[in-house]
């Protein structure tokens, strides 16, 4: 009798097979992370930190050092240590404290008024030409054009315009529309006009560059945002608090910040005009141009350069507390 071995059992077909793990590559640690992208920063800002310490460190540690000698430009003698004696006489004596504030007054006055002036005088441009019509460009490039031209010549151009004489422009103009009853009106030479001429045209050389800025960031304001303020029957006004303002607040923000400190270191056109226009020198006197001229006409470097250091630290000052003030919602 023939015996059969039972077969052996065949192995399951779905028995699963043993997982295999995969094998990553070690992440690098957080501090390696760190250091690294620490190290891309400092690269790609390297450009503009070397030239900050180069054109604007080293020149004010310049200006610091030789603010504590008495400087005289041609002088045989040598620089003599003065300490803070210069500062002192900046607030204290009258002879030259007297025309540093007023040139820092003039100066506050000029940034009180041409800042939101010129600001909001920029947005409302911006405003109009943000519109898709014919030739828009060439709009866009007239109002850009004052900006291409350089403040010397503009204060050549307003110095034609503002003469004193009939044969100034507008005293000319004035004079055809009041039919002859307007004479020669010196608006560069009277107190009560001469700042606000060097307002007017620093307004109308400097307004296209930054309706170009507030114009860029208008156009990245969603359009489905109109048409949602639409169907909630949202005027114009409405439109322009609760879409266009929020939506260009970083934007607004830059372009007074900007304007601010161009408006403090204002000096081309009122050095033009006062040396070839006839300009009223202590209703427009700023200080820069009280630097440039105690410097150069009276050859005092270490009175021009604490003027500069003074003015410095102001500027500096005025200028963290308004970004303090209209710093956007979303930073810390």
């Amino acid at each position: 009798m023939t015996s059969v071995e039972p077969a052996h059992a065949a192995p399951h077909a779905r028995e699963k097979a043993a997982p295999v793990t995969a094998v990553r590559p070690p992440r690098p640690a957080r501090s390696m992370r760190k250091n690294r992208d620490w190290l891309h920063g400092l690269l790609m800002s390297a450009p503009a930190v070397a030239g900050l310490i180069a054109f604007v460190g080293i020149p004010f540690g310049y200006a610091v050092g030789l603010s504590f000698y008495n400087v005289r430009l041609g002088s045989p003698l040598a620089p003599s240590f003065f300490g803070l004696e210069q500062y002192r006489r900046l607030f204290t004596d009258p002879d030259l404290s007297g025309p540093f504030l007023r040139a820092l007054l003039n100066n506050l006055t000029f940034a009180v008024v041409v800042v939101p002036l010129q600001t909001a005088l920029a947005l409302g441009l911006a405003i109009l030409l943000n519109r898709k019509l014919k030739a828009i460009g060439l709009f866009r490039s007239l109002f850009f054009m004052p900006v291409v031209f350089p403040m010397a010549l503009v204060a050549v151009i307003w110095r034609l315009i503002l003469a004193r004489s009939d044969q100034g422009m507008l005293n000319s103009a004035l004079h055809t529309v009041s039919f002859g009853n307007w004479g020669a009106f010196d608006w560069l030479g009277d107190s009560a006009t001469a700042m606000a001429s060097v307002i007017v045209l620093s307004i109308w050389q400097g307004v296209g560059f930054q309706m170009v800025i507030l114009l860029a960031g208008l156009q990245q304001i969603p359009g489905e945002l109109y048409e949602a303020a639409e169907l909630d029957r949202a005027g114009r006004w409405q439109q322009f608090r609760h879409v266009t303002l929020p939506g260009i607040r970083g934007t607004l923000v830059f372009v007074v910040m900007l304007t601010s400190v161009l408006s403090f270191r204002v000096f081309d056109q009122v050095y033009v005009l006062i040396r070839g226009g006839g300009l009223n020198e202590d209703a427009t006197r700023t200080v820069m141009y009280q630097a440039v001229t105690t410097a150069f006409d009276e050859n005092n470097i270490g009175q021009a350069s604490a003027i500069t250091v003074v003015f410095f630290v102001i500027v500096v000052a005025l200028t963290l507390i308004q970004r303090r003030v209209v710093r956007p919602d979303h930073e810390d």
